[in-house]
């Protein structure tokens, strides 16, 4: 009896030392994670032990190189687990769909909900993967945009060469009145840019040109510019204003883009204005390859309405139909009449806004064109705009710095020609892209990134993203980008599909991703993990192979990492797909 009871006292005591036990061993890993979420637990063994085994698997069922394999059509992305829905692929005639671009309208008109295609836009049979940089810059396949011969180009033994004979010659000619080799002019706008031969050749200069043109019915020169490897979008001046913050651009040029710049009252030119930056290059020229038929009613016109947007015209160099006008560094200084001042208190508040006949307020322009320094400097110095805040651009730099090594250890290729058009979907200040071009040292580099910035975000950044001398554009991404299928590299999405989960489907974004990336192009997510499960099912549908990897500072973060290899696949213009 008294051994009986001598157990059940041994049993409860063992018992209560169990719970307390587990209760401390729960407190420490809650602690545990606690300290890793916060990420002062960057050093605990545990975690970088784990995070090392990770990077160790370089995704054994992802290939990152090009195949040009017209059988490959793996169906392993299959999830015994989960019901997967398979996207059937468009019929053939979507193989260039650009949704919210039709040539009987000026303006972007995007399809309601009911409209939107729930399928995937194939690639034209035949396709392959461009050429890597600088070929690219002269030769497309003929299969992936067929060329027709004129004073532009030429089919030549299965590829579309390019004249560019006299590109080199013209920028020389305006290099004698822009400083285009000092660092300070570094973003241009290129209107009316045909097939971005002048963005292409200013590259050289370390230069970055976004190509700007509206969709053509007969030949498609942003999507030429596109596959040549030049930053380009679909656009034109129409009644909204254009999708870029106020002094964007240090160089804006137009070269017979048949823009009607005297029309209503020179609205478009003071658009023109809003987007220059202070001390910045406005371009109307001639093509080097033809001559202009602009009336000289019209360029009298011209020069009238740039006195009043105080420009400063280099009469020096007005050979042939080139004239260069200079934006004033400081607008008060200006003696002449000018005309009405805009009322908005956000010159950057431009998404689906209506243009105006106004020059925009800018008293703080002058100072913050001063303030930049020349490229590549201000890639990593602190933008003027966030000069009263330099902490938060500098942890912002150096956690995406973190990340984007995280990246490159996954995939190798990340930095090297083999992704050219890289688009980072939700930017925020930039550093994704700018620790991507900084992987080459910022200096005539091998990729460049298309920063975009959501239009629904709190914070409108695009401004200092222009500042540190890389480009972007607003969007909203319940509509379809500006551009052509098949025209990105990479795509990188951070925070996207949180910022964007309650306003629209996720399927419908995911959708639109496959449409603007090219076959075994590379897509990486970084988000909840939850919304990356709902993810990596939709996608299984849709052709990508996936894999998810945990946060660089351990297994405990909840923001984990996405990534997807798009297949290769095309059409045949029947129901069958290769």
């Amino acid at each position: 009896m008294r051994n009986s009871k001598l157990h059940v006292s041994t049993r409860r005591t063992r018992s209560s030392l169990s719970i307390i036990l587990l209760v401390s061993l729960c407190c420490f890993f809650y602690a545990l994670g606690a300290w890793q979420k916060s990420g002062t637990g960057r050093g605990d063994s545990i975690a970088l032990k784990i995070t090392k085994e990770t990077d160790c698997s370089i995704l054994p069922n992802l290939y990152f190189e090009t195949h040009h394999n017209k059988g490959y059509n793996s169906n392993s992305n299959s999830n015994s687990l989960t019901q997967v829905k398979a996207f059937e692929p468009c019929e053939f005639k979507y193989t260039d769909y650009t949704p919210c671009f039709d040539t009987r309208f000026r303006e972007r008109k995007c399809p309601d909900k009911r409209e939107k295609l729930k399928c995937l836009v194939p690639a034209p049979n035949g396709y392959v993967i461009p050429f890597t940089w600088p070929k690219s810059r002269d030769f497309v396949p003929f299969k992936n945009v067929p060329c027709t011969k004129n004073n532009l180009m030429h089919f030549e033994g299965g590829l579309c060469k390019f004249h560019d004979a006299g590109i080199e010659k013209y920028i020389a000619e305006l290099a004698t009145v822009v400083p285009i080799s000092d660092g300070m002019v570094r973003t241009a706008l290129d209107i009316g840019s045909g097939v971005g031969s002048f963005g292409a050749y200013l590259l050289d200069k370390n230069i970055l040109t976004v190509s700007f043109a509206p969709k053509d019915s007969v030949e498609n020169p942003i999507q030429f510019a596109l596959e040549r490897g030049v930053p380009a979008v679909i656009g034109e001046f129409g009644s909204v204003r254009l999708p870029y913050p106020s002094g964007a651009f240090d160089l804006v040029h137009c070269s017979r883009c048949l823009v009607n710049w005297t029309s209503n009252e020179g609205m478009y030119m003071m658009e023109a204005d809003r987007i220059l930056r202070p001390g910045g290059y406005w371009i109307l020229s001639r093509s080097p390859f033809q001559k202009s038929n602009r009336p000289k009613e019209e360029l009298e016109k011209i020069e009238s309405i740039s006195e009043t947007l105080c420009w400063k015209k280099k009469t020096k160099h007005e050979k042939g139909e080139t004239v260069i006008w200079q934006k004033s560094l400081d607008r008060s200084e200006c003696g002449r009449k000018l005309v009405s001042v805009c009322q908005s208190d956000d010159s950057d508040d431009v998404w689906y806004k209506k243009m105006e006949p106004c020059i925009t307020k800018s008293d703080s322009d002058s100072k913050i064109s001063s303030n930049l320094k020349p490229f590549p400097e201000r890639l990593f110095s602190i933008p003027p705009r966030l000069s009263n805040n330099p902490d938060s651009f500098n942890s912002d730099n150096k956690l995406w710095r973190k990340h984007v090594n995280a990246y490159k250890r996954i995939n190798k290729l990340i930095g090297s020609s083999r992704y050219r058009n890289i688009m980072d979907m939700n930017a925020n200040l930039g550093s994704f892209g700018a620790n991507i071009i900084g992987l080459e040292k910022g200096i005539n580099g091998i990729n460049w990134v298309m920063n975009v910035v959501p239009s629904i975000s709190e914070r409108n950044d695009l401004g200092v993203i222009y500042e540190r001398g890389l480009i972007g554009i607003y969007h909203d991404w319940c509509e379809a980008f500006s551009t052509y299928p098949r025209t990105y590299d990479l795509i990188h999405a951070s925070g996207l599909f949180t910022l964007y989960q309650h306003k629209c489907d996720i399927e419908d974004i995911l959708l639109e991703m496959d449409r603007i990336l090219r076959p075994e192009g590379a897509v990486i997510i970084r988000d909840n993990v939850d919304l990356l499960n709902k993810i990596k099912i939709i996608t299984s549908g849709m052709r990508w192979k996936s894999k998810i990897f945990d946060h660089e500072d351990g297994p405990l973060v909840p923001e984990k990492i996405l990534i997807c290899v798009k297949e290769y696949w095309v059409g045949t213009g029947g129901d069958n797909i290769l």
